[in-house]
């Protein structure tokens, strides 16, 4: 795990309120419960769906937004993901 990207390293602190706690809050707001794992964006705490997803959402929120960071939002899970760098964290 990499520490020399400064968006991962930005984001370290970062504890942004999760949008949605039942899951991808653009699937759920079209009605659909279609997720395989869920991702929040450290800086504004969109919850989207990952890349396995049909919808990608997490990944289409980066490119709307250009917030680079996600996280897992998984139990049990503590990595980051730089969109940018395409480089893994760890979140501390």
């Amino acid at each position: 795990m990499s520490s020399s990207c400064a968006h991962l390293l930005a984001a370290a602190d970062r504890e942004p309120t999760p949008s949605s706690e039942d899951g991808c809050e653009d699937c759920l707001a079209a009605g659909l419960h279609v997720w395989a794992h869920l991702r929040m964006c450290t800086q504004c705490g969109h919850v989207g769906c990952c890349d396995s997803s049909p919808k990608r959402h997490a990944t289409a929120h980066f490119h709307q937004t250009a917030h680079p960071v996600i996280r897992s939002f998984e139990p049990g899970e503590s990595w980051t993901w730089c969109y940018v760098d395409e480089q893994l964290g760890r979140v501390h």
